[in-house]
């Protein structure tokens, strides 16, 4: 569809330009993603069997390439719901490392920072959206869904059918047993009486 080539591009267009802005000049980034990355750090050790690095600046390097692999795949809309969902865990800790509003004191950085991290909310929002768009087409579950229900009903269709055929056997050898019956005293009778 028109609409989903442009804009894919669009929302992958800051992704990628911030990205490589960022892979220029690391330690542009470094100051404000330290206390971030010691947080997830320290998480990721409780939670791993292996030591994840604590060195801010290759995080920061990892982060700005996956903004860009990602934005880059997104916007040529190659894999883009996994690439909507990789732009959209990236920028989660980029804005909480780059826009703690909550933090500053000075009401002109508060607003800016503020009016940033609601950009990336949105943007979040953007991506969240994306990552599930199934352009059109019905989605995994709701194909395993019918194709089951379809199951199902012809299932129900083909015992209904075939218990209707028993039924009628059933009531056919009933009337045949019957109808034997019935012969076999009229021959008896038959016997009986001399014919």
């Amino acid at each position: 569809m028109l609409v989903r080539r442009i804009a894919r591009p669009l929302l992958a267009s800051s992704f990628v330009y911030g990205g490589i802005s960022t892979l220029r000049n690391p330690q542009s980034r470094v100051p404000g993603a330290t206390k971030i990355v010691g947080q997830l750090a320290e998480q990721a050790d409780k939670q791993l069997p292996v030591e994840v690095s604590k060195d801010v600046e290759q995080w920061v390097k990892v982060d700005a390439g996956i903004k860009v692999g990602a934005g880059a795949t997104f916007a040529l809309g190659v894999f883009p719901r996994l690439s909507a969902l990789a732009l959209a865990a990236s920028i989660v800790p980029t804005t909480l490392a780059g826009h703690r509003f909550w933090e500053d004191s000075d009401p002109e950085k508060k607003f800016s920072n503020q009016a940033h991290f609601l950009k990336n909310a949105g943007l979040l929002g953007g991506l969240l959206i994306a990552a599930v768009d199934t352009e059109g087409k019905p989605s995994a579950g709701w194909r395993v869904k019918n194709v089951s229900e379809r199951t199902i009903n012809k299932a129900e269709k083909k015992f209904e059918k075939a218990s209707k055929k028993a039924e009628k056997a059933q009531k056919k050898a009933a009337r045949g047993r019957t109808g034997r019956k019935i012969r076999k005293q009229a021959k008896a009778a038959k016997k009986a009486a001399g014919l």
